[in-house]
């Protein structure tokens, strides 16, 4: 009697040591995998029309640009991966406001009013907002749209400029959702001017070839930051902060401006 209870004793704490074993050689079927940052695949929003930093290249069917490619490179940098949507400036905000994009990147300027709202990296491109008219046009300053109706794309650091000192110049404003439907308001005359960020108006009429001209000097100049939904993502952030600082210091950001001119 004595030997068959010793056996079972033996038996049963072999037993044990195997369940132990198993316990702590991997999770029960139910548990989920720890998720760490760079497994994680993040949905980013996009503007679909601001060239030089987000447009469609016809010929591929693919959105290229400052961001796109700076994205790309600190994805890669840091490990992680993404799906981009290109849904316009307001839609961006939108996304990131609900909840339905982890981030933005489209060229979107760091201010205080954003930061209430958004967590931005560090800053990846400095720019300001500049008043643009139609090639040939009187206008030569902000004192002569006194009367007159300015475009602007909703959701802008340069709309929030025009509004800022609409009723110091006599302006009234008309919104779009669009830079390229703005601009061409102000080519057929349905609008007198519009302000925009200086590079990106360069850009189109440089390689766009469209009618229109700078008046003026750059005001209200800022840094672009990626940016998320404030309190949350924040290894993404720090991600693409790390990646910035790497793509700076190999030289890789510096290739991708000079790509697109600057």
């Amino acid at each position: 009697m004595k030997l068959v209870m010793k056996i079972l004793a033996v038996s049963l704490a072999v037993l044990m040591a195997f369940g132990f074993a198993a316990c702590g050689a991997k999770p029960a079927a139910n548990e989920e995998p720890t998720e760490t940052a760079a497994s994680k695949s993040y949905v980013i929003y996009s503007d679909n029309a601001f060239a030089p930093f987000e447009f469609l290249d016809t010929a591929s069917n693919k959105y290229v640009g400052v961001d796109m490619e700076l994205l790309a490179a600190i994805a890669e940098d840091q490990g992680f991966t993404y799906e981009m949507k290109n849904e316009g400036f307001d839609a961006a905000m939108g996304a990131v406001q609900a909840g339905q994009a982890d981030a933005m990147i489209a060229g979107m300027t760091i201010k205080p009013e954003r930061q209430k709202i958004f967590d931005f990296s560090e800053g990846y491109f400095e720019d300001g907002s500049i008043l643009v008219v139609a090639k040939g046009s009187a206008i030569s300053s902000v004192d002569d749209l006194k009367g007159k109706v300015v475009a602007a794309k909703k959701g802008t650091t340069s709309t929030d400029y025009a509004e800022s000192i609409k009723d110091q110049y006599g302006f009234t404003i008309t919104y779009f959702e669009d830079s390229p439907t703005m601009y061409q308001t102000v080519v057929n005359g349905n609008a007198a001017a519009c302000f925009e960020d200086f590079s990106v108006i360069g850009w189109a009429i440089k390689n766009d070839g469209i009618a229109l001209q700078t008046v003026g000097e750059v005001v209200n100049p800022g840094y672009y930051g990626f940016a998320v939904k404030k309190g949350a993502n924040a290894e993404l952030i720090s991600m693409f902060n790390a990646g910035l600082a790497n793509l700076k210091a190999s030289g890789k950001y510096e290739e991708i401006l000079a790509k697109y001119g600057y």
